[in-house]
C-alpha cells in the first residue's frame, strides 16, 4: 500500500485549517459566512473528510495504563493551570490530567479572529469540551489519550470522578454586543426548546483530591430544574464573566455565586493580552473581580489547592488575568 493511501483528504484546506463547512461542529458558523444555501451546496458538491487528527499525535497511552494498574492513590493537592479563555488543565493528586475547552478561531471565518495563536498541544490523559462553539472545541489540539466531548452522565478513572449535566447555552446576550441576534438573522432560535445543537451545553463537576470543581462553560444563569440539587456543594467555581458581559451579566454571575457559595471563584471567557484579540469583543474581568468582597490577583498561570487549605475560604475570587500557559 502506498503511503498516500492512508492520508486524510482535505478540500481547499491545509493540515491545520480543514475546509470550512464540512464538519457538523462548524456547519452553523459557516452559514454565517456563506448562508445556509451556500453551505448546503458545498456539502453536496465536495467529498467529506474526518476532522480527527488523533492518529497523527506522537506518544502513547502508557500513562493511562500506569494509572489504571494502581490499587490505591495518594492524597495531595489539586493543580489548576490556565491556558486562556475557558481552557484549564486540572491535575489530580495521582497525576491524572484533564484539559477543558481548548480554543481555536472560527473555521468559517464568520466570527473573525479571536485568538493570537493556535492552542498549544500539551500531553493530557483526557480532553473535555462543554459545547461545540469554536472557542471551546479545539479537541484535536491536546495530545490526549481520551476525549469526552459534551459528556453527560458519570465517568470515573484513577482518583477522579466527572459528572456531566446537560443544559443550554446562554441565549440572551446581556452586554452591549448582542451576538445572539446573529442567530435570528439566519432564522434560528437561540433559546430552547427549538435551539440548534450548538447551543446545547454540558456543565462538568470534577471531584478529586477532596475538592469539587464546577466547570460552568457558557451555561445560562438559570439552568434546568434540579441542576442546583444535582451539583451539590461546590469548592471551586469557574464562571464566564468579562467586562463586556458577553455571556453572563455581573448580576447573573453574582447570583450564581450566592446560590452555590463556593470556596473559590475563577473568572473565565475574558480578554487577556496573551491569547485574545480585541476583535473578540471581549473585555478583561478586572472590574467584576475588584467589586467582590475578597479577591486575589494571581501572579502565575498555576494554582495548587489542597482541600485542607481551602476549607475555611468563602467566595474568594482568584483571577489569573494575563497569566496564561502557552505550552
Amino acid at each position: 500500500m502506498d503511503e498516500s493511501d492512508v492520508q486524510p483528504v482535505f478540500v481547499n484546506a491545509t493540515h491545520e485549517h480543514p475546509a470550512p463547512g464540512l464538519s457538523r461542529r462548524s456547519f452553523f458558523f459557516a452559514a454565517g459566512a456563506a448562508g445556509f444555501g451556500g453551505i448546503a451546496s458545498a456539502l453536496t458538491a465536495k467529498p467529506a473528510h474526518a476532522d480527527s487528527l488523533a492518529w497523527m499525535q506522537p506518544g502513547n497511552n502508557n500513562h493511562v495504563i500506569e494509572l489504571q494498574e494502581k490499587a490505591s492513590y495518594a492524597n495531595g493537592a489539586v493543580a489548576i493551570d490556565y491556558y486562556g479563555h475557558c481552557a484549564f488543565k486540572i491535575t489530580s493528586p495521582s497525576g491524572a490530567t484533564l484539559m477543558f475547552d481548548p480554543w481555536r478561531d472560527d473555521p468559517s471565518g464568520a466570527w473573525g479572529h479571536w485568538f493570537k495563536s493556535k492552542f498549544p498541544d500539551p500531553v493530557v490523559d483526557i480532553t473535555l469540551s462543554t459545547h461545540t462553539h469554536f472557542d471551546h472545541d479545539a479537541i484535536d489540539r491536546p495530545q490526549s489519550t481520551m476525549i469526552l466531548d459534551r459528556m453527560v452522565g458519570k465517568y470515573q478513572f484513577a482518583d477522579i470522578k466527572i459528572s456531566g449535566f446537560a443544559d443550554k447555552h446562554a441565549c440572551m446576550a446581556p452586554g452591549w454586543y448582542k451576538w445572539t441576534n446573529a442567530l435570528a438573522e439566519f432564522g434560528v432560535h437561540a433559546c430552547p426548546p427549538n435551539n440548534p445543537g450548538h447551543m446545547d451545553m454540558v456543565t462538568y463537576l470534577v471531584e478529586t483530591g477532596g475538592i469539587r470543581t464546577l466547570i460552568w462553560g457558557d451555561n445560562r444563569h438559570n439552568p434546568a430544574p434540579g441542576f442546583w440539587e444535582a451539583v451539590g456543594h461546590i469548592d471551586v467555581l469557574t464562571l464566564p464573566v468579562d467586562g463586556s458581559q458577553h455571556i453572563l451579566s455581573y448580576e447573573q454571575a453574582n447570583g450564581i455565586v450566592e446560590r452555590l457559595k463556593p470556596k473559590i471563584v475563577i473568572p473565565t471567557h475574558y480578554l487577556n493580552e496573551v491569547t485574545t484579540y480585541t476583535l473578540s469583543t471581549l473585555a478583561p474581568a478586572d472590574e467584576w473581580v475588584k467589586s467582590q468582597n475578597s479577591y486575589k490577583m494571581l501572579d502565575s498561570p498555576s494554582l495548587s489547592l489542597a482541600a485542607a487549605d481551602i476549607i475555611k475560604m468563602d467566595r474568594e475570587f482568584m483571577y489569573f488575568g494575563g497569566h496564561v500557559r502557552t505550552a
